[in-house]
């Protein structure tokens, strides 16, 4: 296990989290439960957890997380207006892993308000009124959501590609993805897929390609980071799952990247463990998130030799 992996995580209070904790995690890691169970919200905790080394780290991913959950209720609207929004509505925020230990908190007294931020120990104070954040994203450490990415950010991943000389390899996948596909550029600050001679924007061929190349991209982008794909099957036709884990466990094994991702398939989690068989890759877990009696959130952690058996004997695992 490398030491910059996350192996287990306390969420004291974030959204639907109480006195959390869940542990067991690997290189690669696939996160179950029904719909509403909290996986999204989860991912988000860990997310804020490694990527927060700094308060413009911290601010830049509370309020990247509620902008990734509100897209289509921010159209038109000033996102530098409703910083202030974001973070009271986030109102708290903490958590506790193996690598870091992250506390943002609202504090209002006497009609004066403040935010506290606390990093690994380090307790800092701003009031509402003067906080001034530019946004300061972490490095190597990207959140992937449902909706999937804009041009500017698959061109800004694909950029590193570019530096790597690795366009040729890029191009392979987006083939085997559809063999009709010869090359992927950016060109005039659109991403396209060349097929016939003749180069179209990507949006014309669906929401999958698109999902499929911006997970290679941002694994090459985060080389010795982390990855979290909000629903990893977003788009995808089943019978292209083999392949997208094959992709996955190859190039995070290659760039040393933690892999977290969210599904509520079926055919998902059978690919998942298939192609972790086929190429014994052990560095892997599956996490259910359930509700108790109580309505309390816990987890159900599996690792490569539990889920390989659960699933030779047929249990279901959801």
């Amino acid at each position: 296990m490398d030491e910059h992996y996350l192996t287990e995580i306390e969420i004291k209070q974030f959204k639907c989290f109480s006195d959390f904790k869940a542990a067991g995690f690997k290189r690669v890691n696939l996160i179950g439960g029904k719909n509403n169970v909290g996986k999204t919200a989860f991912m988000e905790a860990c997310y804020i957890n490694l990527s927060s080394v700094t308060i413009g780290n911290l601010i830049t991913a509370l309020i990247q997380i509620k902008v990734s959950r509100e897209k289509l209720n921010l159209v038109g609207k000033d996102i530098n207006v409703e910083i202030n929004k974001f973070l009271d509505s986030t109102q708290n925020y903490s958590s506790y892993s193996n690598l870091s230990k992250k506390i943002f908190d609202v504090k209002q007294k006497d009609a004066v308000k403040e935010y506290q931020f606390t990093i690994n120990g380090q307790l800092t104070t701003i009031n509402a009124n003067a906080l001034n954040i530019t946004p300061d994203y972490a490095d190597k450490v990207i959140f992937k959501d449902n909706f999937g990415w804009s041009n500017e950010w698959l061109i800004r991943f694909y950029q590193v590609i570019q530096k790597q000389d690795l366009e040729y390899d890029l191009n392979a996948f987006a083939n085997e993805f559809d063999d009709s596909i010869s090359s992927f550029k950016v060109i005039g600050e659109k991403p396209q897929c060349k097929i016939k001679d003749e180069y179209r924007d990507i949006t014309e061929f669906g929401d999958g390609l698109t999902h499929y190349i911006s997970i290679i991209c941002a694994l090459y982008n985060c080389e010795n980071g982390y990855l979290f794909i909000d629903e990893i099957d977003n788009g995808i036709h089943y019978s292209q799952l083999d392949r997208l884990w094959e992709i996955i466990f190859t190039l995070s094994k290659k760039t040393n990247c933690q892999v977290f991702a969210t599904t509520h398939s079926k055919e998902m989690l059978e690919s998942f463990a298939r192609v972790a068989k086929k190429l014994d890759e052990q560095d892997i877990s599956y996490t259910i998130l359930v509700k108790d009696k109580k309505q309390e959130i816990k987890t159900i952690s599996m690792d490569y030799a539990l889920l390989q058996d659960s699933m030779a004997q047929g249990h279901e695992v959801r």
